[in-house]
């Protein structure tokens, strides 16, 4: 099946990005023909510097690369090489109802943040059902929180299909394994507008420090701890191996474990895991023209597709 995703290059990625969507968008790729975009114009909503967003977009390709992307099984691609999907975006602004974009809670949860209410803001659902439906996209994996995105791209869809002829294939959501949500290191959801994030590459140095600054109550050492309380145990979970995690919490419920050693061990086996992803990562920064090849090539056998669907779509106005 055709599974379409896309992310935004809105900052450095971190561990939350990478557990709770990264890694499984990485192992769709592999029964599945993947088509990923690097979603700048989206990016563009909140405002960001030119040279922040430019540098962005390739630490986000680079990342993904080093972490497993293989562009033989996936087109990936930067969403501002298809001037495509900006014309299909303007088309199928003419058929969606205002009502539909007024009920969309992103809109309102972002302005909420402090983001100020411009029209790409607004219309960033009919931008979204563009990148969906230009692919003939059949799954599009998201978080449960996400599936309104979904909705609103079939009914969309349907309202050109119902004035125009069937054209578009409606998607289906592919909703993602939930992890339980990755703590922050001052315990709230890690994300980059909290600053409280482990970057998945960030020097071994820093990843140390911060881990040993994640907030912990002032239970003693030699007291009984709560493993299911506990931010670097919630971390731990997802790096750990199921004999260690459960030796963990048999001291943690016993005493005598103090928040200091099992940080450590966190902070030891995160280095770890991202290791050879890091090397990889490394490699690709002294290769940037690699990168952009990679970027290049597959906005061409994106654009491919694009073609066709916009053809058609155009077709049956006309």
């Amino acid at each position: 099946m055709r599974v379409l995703s896309g992310i935004q290059p809105s900052g450095r990625l971190h561990i939350g990005n990478y557990f709770g969507a990264m890694r499984q968008h990485l192992q769709l790729q592999e029964q599945n023909e993947g088509f990923y975009f690097i979603a700048d114009y989206h990016a563009m909503t909140s405002g960001p510097k030119p040279d922040e967003l430019r540098q962005n977009r390739l630490a986000v390709a680079m990342d993904y690369l080093a972490l497993g992307l293989d562009t033989k099984k996936t087109v990936f691609w930067c969403q501002s090489d298809l001037p495509q999907v900006t014309e299909l975006c303007w088309i199928l602004s003419c058929v969606t109802p205002m009502g539909l974009l007024q009920r969309c809670v992103s809109y309102k949860d972002k302005v909420a943040q402090g983001l100020l209410p411009n029209h790409g803001l607004f219309a960033y659902p009919v931008l979204q059902a563009a990148d969906i439906l230009i692919f003939d996209s059949e799954l599009v994996p998201v978080g449960a929180d996400q599936k309104q995105h979904i909705e609103v791209t079939r009914d969309i869809a349907g309202y050109f299909n119902n004035t125009y002829g069937e054209t578009f294939v409606l998607p289906k959501d592919h909703i993602l394994k939930s992890v339980a949500v990755v703590p922050g290191i001052d315990g709230r959801k890690m994300s980059k507008s909290y600053d409280n994030t482990i970057e998945i590459f960030e020097p071994e140095s820093s990843v140390k420090k911060k881990v040993m600054k994640i907030v912990t109550d002032s239970t003693p050492v030699e007291s009984p701890k709560d493993p299911e309380k506990c931010n670097v145990l919630a971390l731990l979970k997802l790096v750990a191996s199921a004999d260690e995690l459960a030796d963990w919490e048999k001291k943690y419920r016993q005493g005598g474990t103090g928040y200091g050693d099992v940080k450590k061990r966190l902070a030891e086996l995160l280095i770890e895991y991202f290791k050879p992803y890091r090397q990889k990562r490394a490699e690709l920064e002294k290769n940037i023209d690699y990168v952009k090849k990679v970027l290049k090539d597959g906005a061409e056998r994106a654009a491919a597709v694009a073609d066709k669907t916009l053809k058609k779509a155009c077709l049956n106005i006309k």
